[in-house]
């Protein structure tokens, strides 16, 4: 090796590994006293980029989690408000079938009636008030809102809230007589249309074949899937019974079979015919200054009286130009839900009635905050009413409950995936402290050694200096 002094070649070398010791000291000491291994793009490039979208993840999963628990939050304060509609409505039930008690009178069911009102009131204040952070919550206006529960675009869930204002909640039906059915027969009873047809109910087609009555295709309506509970009835009065009246009254059965009553066999006993329906298990009513019967059959495709060559027994009215062997009441249909629904199909009206045009139509909401119980039949149409009421509110009830289940596994869920996320990016981010401090130690001792070598090798020129004596 030859002894230069402008170059000093080990001098170089010895500052070389002297800065690079130094600079891997110093990287040491950057990542120990922050505790991560990347501290900018150079330290790993790709790595601080994967870390970066894992760190918006995290970030996103924390505020997801939040927004869920503000989710059962809400719902937890409608539902609570819903239990105390529902318990409104099960007091409203109980004057209602108070008042329905023959052993009221009119004074009675008057001072119920108030109590009615001031809990219809009730109901809607309720409605109106209920809110979270400023929000109505079951006032109508709420609807349907999304919860961001998730750390990306649209991954949501959905609430909606209904309202149970008196004047919002009830039964929703369609009824009264159509031109087949709830109408006097001037004829035997023959049931329905003489053709096929077909409507839907909510989208559920049910078939109509001839001649089925109002009980089959009440019964095919409740099995279509529908939601929609269906019923036929027929209401009518018995009059006019007399000794010698031959007839035959028969309550017409869905599947066709008759419940018969001779009326020969009761020679004018209106009072031992009533009883008789009543141990068959129909709605019956007996006025004894009148003699009058009125009966109500559900399920049932009519009454009819038939086979009389005398007599003066009829169903209701008299029908025009009709002798007593022809006179027939048709059950009529009636559809039922807590829920709004509709019906379509050509000549529905025939069918159904209710107001329904030829095409079809929807149901109409007979409202809670409309109840009157000043009367006993006022009483008997509320306990439909009311049912329906709380029937829609547990269903609304069911739905809170089950998004409250559904937000409480989704933040379990991101609880454990936030875990698993940042224990990645600590596997890519943070410092491996044993392996970190024995590369400090490593350069520490490399500095140190470079520092001697250097003033070593700043040495080496002197050798020149002996040469020249």
């Amino acid at each position: 090796m030859a002894i230069s002094v402008n170059t000093n070649v080990t001098s170089m070398k010895a500052q070389n590994s002297l800065n690079g010791a130094n600079g891997k000291l110093s990287m040491s000491m950057e990542r120990l006293s922050s505790g991560l291994r990347i501290n900018s793009a150079k330290d790993d490039a790709a790595g601080l980029q994967i870390s970066n979208r894992l760190t918006s993840q995290i970030n996103g999963i924390g505020v997801a989690v939040r927004n869920a628990n503000d989710g059962i939050s809400i719902a937890q304060t409608a539902e609570g408000a819903m239990q105390e509609s529902t318990n409104i409505l099960q007091r409203m039930r109980d004057l209602s079938l108070q008042s329905a008690n023959g052993s009221n009178s009119t004074d009675d069911r008057t001072a119920m009636q108030k109590e009615m009102t001031a809990l219809q009131t009730e109901l809607t204040r309720i409605s109106d008030t209920t809110s979270f952070g400023g929000q109505k919550l079951i006032d109508g206006s709420y609807g349907t809102q999304k919860f961001q529960v998730g750390a990306n675009a649209n991954e949501t869930i959905s609430v909606s809230i209904s309202s149970v204002a008196a004047n919002k909640i009830g039964n929703n039906g369609v009824s009264g007589a159509s031109t087949e059915f709830g109408v006097e027969a001037a004829t035997a009873l023959t049931q329905t249309t003489a053709t096929d047809a077909a409507f839907a109910v909510n989208g559920k087609t049910v078939g109509v074949t001839a001649l089925d009555g109002a009980a089959t295709i009440a019964k095919n309506i409740n099995a279509s899937g529908a939601g929609v509970k269906a019923e036929s009835s027929v209401t009518t009065t018995i009059s006019g019974l007399a000794a010698g009246d031959d007839g035959v009254l028969s309550v017409v059965a869905e599947d066709g079979t008759l419940d018969s009553y001779d009326l020969a066999t009761y020679n004018g006993d209106a009072e031992a015919l009533a009883a008789d329906l009543g141990k068959a298990g129909y709605d019956v009513g007996y006025d004894k200054d009148t003699s009058l019967i009125s009966i109500t059959a559900k399920n049932v495709n009519g009454i009819e009286i038939a086979g009389a060559s005398t007599g003066a027994a009829t169903l209701g009215s008299t029908v025009a130009g009709a002798t007593n062997a022809a006179v027939s009441k048709t059950a009529e249909l009636s559809l039922s839900s807590s829920d709004k629904f509709t019906v379509t199909g050509g000549s529905v009206d025939e069918i159904l009635g209710g107001g329904l045009t030829a095409t079809g139509g929807a149901s109409t909401l007979n409202k809670v905050s409309s109840i009157d119980i000043g009367t006993a039949q006022g009483a008997q149409d509320a306990l439909d009413v009311i049912d329906a009421a709380i029937g829609g509110i547990d269903s609304q009830r069911a739905d809170l409950g089950a998004v409250q289940n559904r937000m409480s596994f989704t933040i379990n869920n991101l609880s454990n995936i936030q875990s698993n996320v940042s224990d990645a990016r600590g596997r890519i981010m943070d410092v491996d402290f044993a392996t970190e401090t024995a590369e400090l130690t490593k350069q520490q001792i490399l500095s140190q050694t470079s520092s001697a070598m250097l003033a070593q090798a700043n040495q080496l020129p002197q050798t020149a200096l002996s040469l020249l004596g």
